[in-house]
């Protein structure tokens, strides 16, 4: 098969477009034939080397965390998926053609829901369902800012919170409040207003997913004895604020969830944006574009 191998650290030319061997399902995985994988900020800061620290690579390297295929095969011990079968996953190694999944990561696409597309979802939209769910553990009737709510990440949590019967601050910057309308929250904040983020008064919960600053500001809005969830890290000024639980999520696999989650965008609930499309072989050039920012999921074709 054909994959993107990135053989030492560095910027986006490393990443080599290059024939590699064929993997095998073992027992309790599913050979899946990848559709499109989506670029995520985790796969740039793997390849430069930034989470190095964290999360270490074995060189030569297939980098890539979702995706969304046909069945190729079934290894041993696995029910409830066929070849043929449309899925999608959060995984690994996913820049390449062909991927193997733990049958217990996988979950079938809806059958109105577009094949490709169906990669947009899994990291981003487990990431923010988790946001809500395992870090603000957010009740019917309180309150809570989801920070970064045009993007994928946000606009899952959004959706979440407002399904567990939350009341919803959409937290953007100015030239976003006119998207953010189509979120469906309850109020929607400019974060970058000084004036706006002045009269926000104290909330329960804030789910972020901006970090920086922005991060600092919202975490001093948080109640005592509220919580303040992040997918980016703990805010600097977290010791300072000993009174607020601080909670850090990365997106897990969760394949129960994501089948919901699909089945909630299929029926327009809410919706993760795709910027473009491109072939497996640009994955270098697309991720130098996702790196500058932007709304939408670059998905690459396999």
């Amino acid at each position: 098969m054909r994959a993107v191998v990135l053989h030492e650290y560095g910027g986006p030319d490393k990443l080599k477009y290059e024939v590699v061997p064929d993997p095998v399902a073992g027992r309790g995985e599913v050979l899946v034939r990848v559709a499109a994988a989506s670029v995520n900020p985790i796969d740039y800061k793997m390849r430069s080397g930034e989470m190095k620290k964290y999360l270490p690579l074995e060189l030569p390297a297939i980098l890539g965390r979702d995706l969304s295929g046909i069945v190729r095969e079934v290894g041993q011990g696995v029910s409830g998926f066929a070849p043929g079968d449309k899925v999608m996953a959060t995984a690994t190694k996913t820049y390449a053609e062909l991927v193997v999944v733990k049958a217990t990561d996988l979950a079938l696409i809806p059958e109105k829901l577009d094949l490709v597309h169906a990669a947009a979802l899994p990291v981003v939209a487990l990431a923010g369902e988790q946001l809500i769910s395992r870090g603000t553990k957010i009740q019917t009737g309180q309150t809570v800012l989801v920070a970064g709510a045009v993007g994928g990440v946000g606009r899952s949590a959004v959706w979440t919170a407002k399904k567990a019967g939350a009341i919803v601050f959409a937290g953007v910057r100015k030239s976003q409040l006119k998207e953010a309308e189509s979120l469906k929250a309850d109020h929607v904040i400019a974060l970058d207003d000084a004036a706006a983020m002045d009269k926000l008064g104290f909330i329960d919960a804030v789910a972020d997913a901006v970090g920086g600053e922005t991060a600092n500001q919202l975490l001093a809005k948080v109640k005592q004895g509220g919580v303040f969830a992040s997918v980016l890290g703990p805010p600097s000024d977290a010791k300072l604020h000993p009174t607020v639980r601080v909670e850090m999520i990365r997106s897990e696999p969760d394949a129960k969830t994501l089948r919901t989650l699909a089945e909630d965008v299929v029926a327009g609930r809410f919706s993760i944006p795709i910027d473009r499309m491109v072939p497996l072989e640009e994955a270098g050039q697309a991720q130098a574009a996702a790196a500058k920012g932007g709304i939408g999921k670059i998905l690459l074709l396999a």
